[in-house]
């Protein structure tokens, strides 16, 4: 990949790639910090990738980077007495918006990744397999499950509002 097909891949991925860790982790200050670490690893190796390959490259290095991070702060990490409980939430009567993503973090981080990835970020099938390592058929059924779960869970709430 030459400097100029690196520099469009900066222009053209950043705000995706952006989008879909925010929407994973939820903290922007931490998705910025990975957004540029992937670019950050992605330059170091700009030589041996492809320009063909480099979406799914950056996409999949910034996976690899979250689950990395979000390991580190489940290792580091002490209760917060900030977080809301399943009970507050609901008592306040979130927006939809708000409940979408109590929600998406309720989920498995893996579960969350591809549901995010197919139906925010319009990845097929094989594309998200490819990205996190997984045959399409597990894709699929973490997929079905997330939304099952997400399904039961706005059910639980409608019927508690």
């Amino acid at each position: 990949m030459t400097v100029a097909e690196f520099n469009e891949c900066v222009e053209l991925y950043t705000d995706a790639v952006f989008r879909f860790i925010l929407k994973s982790i939820g903290r922007s200050h931490d998705a910025e910090d990975i957004v540029q670490s992937s670019f950050e690893k992605m330059w170091k190796k700009h030589k041996d990738i492809q320009a063909a390959k480099a979406k799914s490259y950056l996409f999949t290095t910034a996976y690899r980077t979250m689950i990395d991070e979000i390991r580190k702060s489940k290792f580091n990490t002490t209760v917060d007495h900030n977080d809301r409980t399943e009970a507050d939430t609901i008592n306040n009567h979130p927006g939809a918006k708000e409940a979408i993503q109590y929600g998406l973090q309720k989920l498995p981080e893996i579960q969350r990744s591809v549901l995010l990835l197919r139906d925010y970020e319009g990845y097929s099938y094989k594309e998200i397999a490819s990205l996190c390592e997984l045959s399409e058929s597990q894709v699929k059924v973490y997929i079905f499950r997330a939304r099952k779960f997400l399904k039961a869970f706005f059910i639980s709430i409608d019927n508690v509002i």
